[in-house]
Formats: C-alpha cells, sequence, structure tokens
C-alpha cells in the first residue's frame, strides 16, 4: 500500500519554500508557499511530424431552391405546460474561522498648542477712507478746475472778437429802472460782395448805412422783459435836424444820435447798444443750421429774393433775411416789426437749443462766426450779451408802439404815434 498525500507542509518540506527558521513562508493570506517546479519539454510524436496536410475537398455549389409557400404548411403552435417554482433563498454555510477582532491602538495624546497667527499691522480705517475721499475730491476738483479754465478762455476769445463803437451820446436822461438794450439791425452791405448782395438780395449802393430794426429790450430786476418794436418810418424829433424817420437819426449821427433820440421821444435811458447787419445775421442762420418759421400767409417780394408759401418751413440765412426785411403785405412795416420778432426769438431758441451748444460741428462755428458779426457799446461784453439771451429763452412780453395814424410828410409816408397809449407804456417800464 502506498502512503496516501498528505497537504500538511511539515510532511512535504522540499515542496515549499522555507525560511531562515526552517519553517515554510506564508504569503499575506497565511497560506505556505509553494516552489515552483521546471516545465518539461513536451515533444511532439514523430507521427505528428510527418504526417501530411489535409486539405479540405472543394464542393461545387450546389443549387437553391426557389421558396414556395405552398411546400410549408404552417405549424400550431404549442406553448409548453409552465410550473411556477417556489423561491428559496441560498443558504451559506456558518464561516468556521471566528472573526479576528484588533484591539484599538490607543496613540498617546498629543500636547495642545495654541495656533499662532501673525497679525499684519494694519493702518486705522478712518485714516484710509479720508485719503481715498480726499483722492476722489482732488480728482473732481482738477477736472472742474480745467473746465472752469476752457470756459474762461472761450469766454475771454468771443468777447475779444465783438466789434465795439462808442454808442452813448454825451447829453443823456436821467436813469430809469432796470437795463434797456438799443438792438438795431442795419442794412449795411458793408463787406459784401456783389455775388452776396444779389443772393441775399439786399440791392442799393454797397457802404450805405440805415436802419431796418429798432427794437428796445427792456430787461427789469425781478419779472420779465418786455421787447418794444419801434417801427423805422416813426416820425419823431431827431436832435439837430427837426422831424424826420426815427431811423435818419442812425444815417445822420450813427449809434449815438439814433440813442438820443429813441432816449428823449420815449422817456426811457439806454444803457446797452447791440447792433448786426445783413450778412452777419444770414451767417449767423447759416451756422446754426437754419430757422423753423411758420408763415400765415403768402409772401411774394422779388426785391427781398423771398419767394415763401403758407406753413411751418425751415428757412437758411438768405430766406430768413428776406422775411425780416419785407414790407409787401398788407400793413407793411407794422406787419414787418412782428416778423422780426418771431424771428429773432426763434433765432434765439435754437442757438441755445442742445442740438447746437452740445453739437461741436455747429457750436464751434458758432462762436467764431458770431462775435464779429455783432457791434456793441465801448462798455458792453459777451456776458451782457448772454442776459439777452437768458431773456428770450425764459419768455418775455412783446410790444409794438401804439400806431395813431399815416401821414405824408416832406420826408415821405410816415408813422404817427398815439400819444397817450405811447405814454402809457412808456411809463411802464421807467
Amino acid at each position: 500500500m502506498s502512503t496516501p498525500h498528505s497537504n500538511d507542509p511539515r510532511d512535504n518540506l522540499e515542496d515549499f519554500v522555507l525560511g531562515r527558521d526552517g519553517q515554510p513562508l506564508v504569503d499575506r493570506y497565511g497560506r505556505p508557499i509553494r516552489k515552483r517546479r521546471p516545465q518539461r519539454e513536451q515533444q511532439r510524436p514523430a507521427a505528428w511530424q510527418e504526417r501530411p496536410a489535409i486539405r479540405p475537398e472543394r464542393r461545387e455549389p450546389q443549387e437553391t431552391r426557389q421558396y414556395n409557400p405552398q411546400d410549408y404548411e404552417p405549424r400550431e403552435y404549442r406553448p409548453r405546460d409552465y410550473e411556477p417554482r417556489e423561491y428559496r433563498p441560498r443558504q451559506y454555510p456558518a464561516q468556521q474561522r471566528p472573526a479576528q477582532h484588533r484591539p484599538p491602538q490607543q496613540r498617546p495624546e498629543r500636547e495642545h498648542v495654541p495656533m499662532q497667527v501673525t497679525q499684519r499691522p494694519q493702518r486705522p480705517q478712518r485714516q484710509r477712507t479720508q485719503r481715498r475721499r480726499g483722492r476722489r475730491k482732488g480728482g473732481c476738483g482738477r477736472l472742474l478746475a480745467a473746465l472752469l479754465v476752457v470756459l474762461l478762455a472761450l469766454t475771454f476769445l468771443v468777447d475779444a472778437r465783438l466789434s465795439r463803437v462808442d454808442a452813448l451820446p454825451a447829453e443823456r436822461i436821467a436813469n430809469t429802472s432796470g437795463t434797456n438794450w438799443l438792438l438795431v439791425g442795419s442794412d449795411s452791405r458793408t463787406g459784401l460782395s456783389e455775388e452776396d448782395a444779389a443772393r441775399l438780395g439786399t440791392g442799393g449802393d454797397l457802404g450805405t448805412t440805415r436802419t431796418d430794426t429798432i427794437m428796445l429790450l427792456h430787461l427789469p430786476i425781478f419779472g420779465k422783459a418786455t421787447l418794444v418794436s419801434i417801427p423805422r418810418d416813426s416820425y419823431v424829433a431827431v436832435p439837430g435836424y427837426g422831424q424826420e424817420k426815427i431811423n435818419a437819426a442812425f444815417a445822420y449821427g450813427g449809434p449815438q444820435l439814433l440813442i438820443q433820440t429813441v432816449e428823449q421821444a420815449t422817456g426811457l435811458r439806454v444803457d446797452r447798444y447791440a447792433e448786426i447787419g445783413m450778412g452777419g445775421l444770414a451767417n449767423i442762420v447759416d451756422a446754426v443750421g437754419g430757422v423753423e418759421i411758420c408763415v400765415s400767409e403768402p409772401i411774394q417780394d422779388p426785391l427781398a429774393n423771398l419767394f415763401v408759401e403758407p406753413g411751418c418751413q425751415k428757412m437758411d440765412g438768405a430766406t430768413g433775411l428776406g422775411y425780416v426785411r419785407t414790407r409787401a403785405t398788407a400793413q407793411g412795416d407794422l406787419d414787418r416789426v412782428g416778423r422780426q420778432r418771431e424771428f429773432l426769438g426763434a433765432l434765439t431758441n435754437r442757438i441755445l437749443s442742445p442740438g447746437v451748444l452740445l453739437n461741436p460741428f455747429r457750436a464751434l462755428p458758432l462762436l467764431w462766426t458770431a462775435p464779429a458779426m455783432f457791434t456793441v457799446g465801448s462798455k458792453d461784453h459777451v456776458w451782457n450779451l448772454a442776459r439777452i439771451g437768458l431773456a428770450f429763452s425764459m419768455g418775455l412780453n412783446t410790444e409794438t408802439i401804439p400806431v395813431g395814424g399815416f401821414m405824408d410828410a416832406d420826408v415821405g409816408n410816415v408813422i404817427l404815434w398815439d400819444e397817450v397809449a405811447a405814454e402809457q407804456l412808456f411809463s411802464s417800464l421807467r
């Protein structure tokens, strides 16, 4: 009888890897490690090497039969008898090896050391906030200072381009309330070429000096301003020349004689003077891009180069100049003074509009062109003219000197004032 094989490593030590102590080594699972046996070379039988290769026989392709449904009989489906089985959970044998419980390792307690954080020294919050505010104030202050310098430079540049004349006469009447401006629109052709005169429809001899527009603007200390139109054919006393049309005073003695005549006729002291010519008015209108005017009746005046139809329309410089100069309507000069006030108000509103002030392509040409077109008194400045624009923008009362009738005199057809109504108007402004 042969000895039965034993799986105990102690019986077969030559099959296992032994350690220094002569005991079998175990793997990580506690099992003894067996030695590797050398692999024996397997020799193939000689019959296998001498056996010839077997090649499959080549078969001839068989003829395919065409499917005919009549050759097949359908089979009856018979379901198999199904018997449900009772579910029985699989039972596993209990573990033979007892669970090994390792005692918990006790780590030595570490000494508690409080965390130390090095804090960076900080500046006081109040001081930092004050510095930020100081920087913001400094930046805003520099910006405001730069804008102020630019505005002052533009103001003095515009003021330097104004033409000035000694307009106030030596003999004056007593002072009256408020500030009175004498606004004059002369028909001077000075500076106009023949082509400009033909385009604007001015006609006449170049260089003649007369007035088509005479207005008295009263600026009270409080309240609305009043704009009084004086018809150019008004029959008044001109100092040194007797009874004449009021515009003749400008032709005889310039601004000084005209101011003296207006003061004696109205009893109002003139404090400031502003004058603009024909070409200047047309250039300002073109610089702001035209003025919108609502015409109430058709006007055809070849002498003023004016042909307009009723309705609101935008007028350029040439058309606007003809609109304020023409007398080709029913009441002639009386209708003209009304159109002059209307056009002057529309032009002022256009100049002060955002479309002009905020548009550098409009504002810069206007600031450069307009001052050279104005002639003011020797003591008048651009900031005084700005008060006129402010009065127009805030609204004002418009009046025409009351007319009592018309008369043919040795100087032509003239306008007579209503003495009582005119005196009431002037007394309200004194």
